[in-house]
């Protein structure tokens, strides 16, 4: 397939419906945690944070590897890496949602090879042939932008990464890179969020990352010149 410019073009000006989906998921969420305080519903922080103390080292792993198993499917990621924030605080959140989000890139980029182009495409919605236009023109710089503005959903390119002409080690690099602004972002809004006077800076958080990594990821887009075919 040779790939036009309207081709790598397109995902730039066409808003996706996931991330529409994640915007009312997001709403949902801070209308939930609104009415919670309202109710005086909303358990103590700390003493899920104990909880979690008392579990050990299993508590981290559970949470890693089950955060890894629910990214595999569409499910919103953004709200896993919410709760990371909360259970573990901050910094620690964030890294387990980020290794938990790298671990199932890795294994949907493995598991897309086994089981086809044709069932692949049926999972990602018709998608693949944009995941493969975009990668053929800009190689690590598509893997990084699309990281960064959701123009193809994240589970999504999971799986079509390993039908597409790019190498493990470029397509492992871009995650790493993209997914890093998102999951601070996610994680000061599960850190900060669950306090009433805190929820502003948890959102203000959110909202100036998430923006500010949606115009980097267009302008890799737009202005970013072809790579071809990247190594791995």
């Amino acid at each position: 397939m040779h790939p036009t410019d309207d081709a790598t073009q397109a995902p730039v000006t066409r808003p996706a419906r996931g991330s529409v989906v994640r915007l009312a998921l997001l709403g949902a969420l801070v209308l939930a945690l609104v009415l919670a305080w309202a109710t005086g519903r909303v358990p103590e922080v700390s003493s899920l944070r104990d909880r979690v103390d008392e579990a050990g080292a299993w508590g981290p792993l559970a949470f890693l590897l089950g955060y890894a198993a629910l990214a595999l499917l569409p499910t919103p990621k953004g709200l896993m890496t919410a709760l990371g924030a909360v259970l573990f605080g901050f910094v620690v959140g964030a890294v387990l949602a980020w290794g938990a989000a790298m671990l199932a890139a890795l294994v949907a980029f493995w598991l897309s090879r086994l089981l086809g182009r044709d069932a692949v495409d049926r999972l990602v919605g018709g998608r693949l042939d944009r995941v493969d236009a975009l990668f053929r023109e800009h190689g690590l710089v598509a893997v990084v932008a699309v990281r960064l503005v959701p123009v193809v959903p994240y589970t999504a390119i999971n799986y079509a990464a390993g039908l597409v002409p790019l190498g493990l080690g470029a397509y492992l690099l871009g995650t790493a890179i993209g997914m890093v602004p998102g999951t601070i972002a996610y994680a000061a809004l599960g850190a900060f969020g669950t306090s009433p006077e805190r929820l502003f800076v948890g959102l203000a958080v959110l909202v100036a990352l998430t923006v500010l990594a949606a115009l980097v990821g267009r302008r890799m887009l737009r202005g970013g010149a072809p790579r071809g075919r990247s190594a791995g």
